[in-house]
């Protein structure tokens, strides 16, 4: 696999385009808008939010994607996230879908739709409609095409997400590429992050469904930046086939290659919008190991990414072992603090905080060197089993509460 520029018009086939038609209020040069289409049609997989409140793109979307038909392309809209807007939100979010679809000349339910920003307020829809429109003619496979998609599906994020491989499969280059959009509401299960990934290689649609739901496990649901679980994320990945090679209909060597693709593009987007997280001055990475079983790994790398008292002390480059120690212990997985190994790390070196069980008298001037770079790594050490698991984060800055404190001005 090598990795190479661009993002969703890597694959074949594949065009975009990214336009401001005034979703977030008058017309700037704040993109909004961000349309992708494919030349054929194309399969797909998706997963949504986990919140019982979903928008009425995520209600719709799923239906569609259970119903197993091809896709053609995705219009996704920011500034206005079209959730909890009752009837009038349903049926202008239908009205998105149908304004790509007759332009394409395409039946609308072969349109996916996408929107993230303030929730509750009234969906412009004659906005998006006539800026579908207008944008519809901007549509191209270059890479500046793809850079404004990824620039239109922005909230308070503070740059773009994109992300593309090139790998073979039997002889024929394969490219996949994709765009992400995240930076607050984010929580495992998903969160109010958009990503779109899109690949011209040809694989079956039950294939593709499993590989996607079996690497957001580790991926998309192990990154955190607030706790909160949004009522719009979504990912979408398009597979048109332009590759030509032969269809991956088996569990073979050519889909390891395919997942192992698929993997690195969905890990990129997640650690970027964790990166990107709003307010975060630093990433934050909690590796377990030791554990009884994966599930109790998971469970207790997650449970520490996302205490705020924890990503606090980060944030003021403290190194206070305890608050992880405290995260690991309210779980609910059942471990023996007697036998856990504390570490923490950064590319100015690491420190041992706790070796099993008991606290270690350390240099704090070396601790605070080492939190204040802007990656820091958090490693446990369980000592009981085999199992092992990563979830990423941030930091808790007091930018993230004026951020919050003011997001619908």
């Amino acid at each position: 696999m090598k990795i190479i520029e661009g993002s969703v018009t890597a694959a074949k086939g594949f065009r975009a385009a990214g336009n401001a038609i005034g979703v977030k209020g008058q017309i700037t040069d704040k993109k909004d808008l961000a349309l992708i289409v494919s030349d054929v049609p194309a399969t797909a997989a998706a997963a949504f939010t986990t919140n019982v409140v979903k928008a009425a793109s995520v209600q719709r979307n799923i239906k569609i994607i259970e119903n197993g038909g091809k896709i053609n392309g995705i219009a996704a809209n920011s500034g206005n996230a079209n959730a909890c807007t009752g009837s009038q939100g349903v049926k202008a979010n239908k009205e998105m879908a149908k304004s790509l679809a007759n332009l394409l000349n395409v039946d609308e339910n072969t349109i996916l739709t996408a929107s993230t920003g303030v929730i509750g307020a009234v969906f412009p829809e004659e906005t998006i409609v006539n800026g579908i429109k207008n944008t519809f003619n901007m549509l191209g496979a270059d890479r500046k095409n793809a850079l404004m998609a990824a620039e239109a599906i922005m909230t308070t994020d503070t740059y773009s997400k994109e992300v593309a491989v090139e790998f073979e499969i039997n002889g024929k280059t394969v490219h996949m590429g994709g765009i992400a959009k995240g930076s607050g509401m984010i929580c495992p299960n998903m969160a109010t992050m958009l990503s779109f990934v899109t690949t011209d290689i040809n694989i079956s649609k039950s294939l593709l469904n499993k590989a996607l739901k079996e690497d957001i496990k580790t991926t998309y649901n192990m990154v955190s930046v607030d706790g909160d679980t949004s009522t719009n994320d979504t990912i979408i990945v398009l597979a048109n086939g332009l590759a030509q090679n032969d269809i991956i209909d088996k569990e073979d060597n050519n889909y390891e290659i395919f997942k192992n693709a698929l993997h690195y593009v969905n890990e990129k987007l997640a650690k970027e919008l964790v990166r990107d997280g709003e307010g975060a001055t630093k990433f934050v990475e909690v590796n377990v190991e030791g554990a009884k079983t994966y599930a109790d790994a998971k469970t207790i790398a997650k449970s520490v990414v996302k205490s705020n008292l924890l990503k606090a002390a980060v944030f003021g480059e403290d190194a206070n072992w305890g608050r992880a120690l405290c995260a690991m212990g309210y779980s609910g997985v059942d471990f023996d603090p007697n036998k856990v190994d504390i570490v923490f790390a950064s590319t100015a070196g690491e420190i041992l905080l706790m070796d099993s069980g008991t606290p270690i008298v350390f240099d704090e001037y070396k601790a605070k060197t080492i939190l204040s770079e802007k990656e820091i790594q958090i490693n446990i050490k369980i000592n009981e089993g085999n199992e092992k698991a990563t979830a990423w984060g941030c930091d808790l800055s007091y930018d993230y509460v004026k951020i919050n404190g003011d997001y619908r001005s």
